[in-house]
């Protein structure tokens, strides 16, 4: 993953796309940190969370932006979102999440509220990557609050 942003990095760096270039440097950056930290080579599924971290600030702060009446801001980050989501994998929708939901509380036999971690930690452990915590969370305290 890192030999990919190198080599896109040196792609926009020649077309001169100074908000691809910034975003390419930063996850390096974020990359090579997470290396260290490891303290050795990530594998795909680290390379992918190192860049879901970066896409969660991003979010946090196009939220943070708007709310404060920044939508120059707001815009600035979301072209740099919208960069950052190319290299990771689609992440379900809502109707799709709703239905796998629906099959992980069916199979786990969950009545109610007090099943809800154990609800969530079985469909992050089974749609890592794919599925957005927050929203799984909202569907399944929906389902299991009835």
């Amino acid at each position: 993953m890192l030999t990919k942003l190198q080599d896109q990095l040196k792609e926009s760096m020649k077309k001169r796309d100074e908000v691809r270039t910034s975003v390419l440097r930063m996850l390096i950056s974020d990359f090579k940190y997470a290396q260290i930290e490891k303290r050795g080579t990530l594998d795909d599924a680290e390379s992918v969370q190192v860049i879901k971290r970066a896409i969660k600030k991003r979010k946090e702060s196009i939220e943070m932006y708007e709310k404060g009446g920044r939508a120059d801001l707001a815009a600035k980050e979301s072209a740099e979102l919208k960069i950052l989501q190319e290299f990771v994998p689609a992440e379900m929708d809502e109707e799709t999440i709703r239905q796998k939901v629906s099959e992980v509380i069916i199979e786990l036999g969950a009545t109610d509220k007090k099943e809800m971690g154990r609800v969530m930690k079985e469909l992050l452990s089974r749609y890592k990557g794919q599925i957005d915590g927050k929203v799984a969370q909202k569907i399944v305290s929906e389902k299991l609050g009835s």
